[in-house]
């Protein structure tokens, strides 16, 4: 059994994008456009925070699901591709962490 991937996610979601609003969460969100969608993602993001302070891993772990299905979503609405970002994070991971932030032109 291979193991599922966050490319998975992204073909779950654009496969989802396709149905009807009555039947997808995700067309739902899709439906209310980029900001409602990155709204929701900010929610997550703090509840993530939440668990990850104080609450058991178990919710740490259900909290960041969550968080990374809200932001593949985001990304979908604003037409940005997995592979973008993980381009992005290549380049970043060739230096330093510290170097890399340093270059960084809006820092």
């Amino acid at each position: 059994m291979t193991a599922f991937t966050l490319h998975d996610l992204e073909a779950i979601i654009a496969a989802r994008a396709g149905a009807s609003a009555e039947a997808s969460y995700t067309r739902k969100m899709l439906d209310k456009g980029a900001a409602h969608c990155a709204k929701k993602m900010g929610e997550e993001a703090i509840e993530v925070v939440l668990a990850g302070a104080s609450e058991p891993r178990e919710r740490v772990v259900a909290e960041a699901a969550d968080l990374l299905y809200h932001l593949l979503v985001l990304l979908k609405a604003r037409d940005v591709a997995l592979t973008d970002v993980e381009a992005v994070l290549q380049t970043r991971t060739a230096q330093s962490g510290l170097d890399e932030k340093a270059s960084r032109k809006d820092v």
